[in-house]
């Protein structure tokens, strides 16, 4: 994980797929699940996928919380 990596996630809108443009940090649990088990593409979506779906999957989306905040407020 990059030290920006974090707020990449609530600032990076999917770029393929069902759920383009909603930001990764939006993304459901079945597809960040999905990805899981079909293989998450080899890219820097990729792997902002992969860790989105750690912090789903662990619960700890509340991380985010703070980083959407500020998001907002810029």
């Amino acid at each position: 994980m990059e030290t920006d990596d974090l707020l990449r996630l609530v600032s990076t809108p999917m770029p393929f797929g069902k759920h383009k443009g909603v930001m990764i940090a939006d993304l459901p649990g079945n597809y960040l699940n999905w990805f899981a088990r079909e293989g998450f593409p080899k890219s820097n979506i990729g792997r902002l996928l992969a860790l989105m779906q750690e912090i789903d999957h662990n619960g700890l989306g509340d991380l985010l919380k703070p980083l959407r905040a500020n998001r907002s407020n810029s």
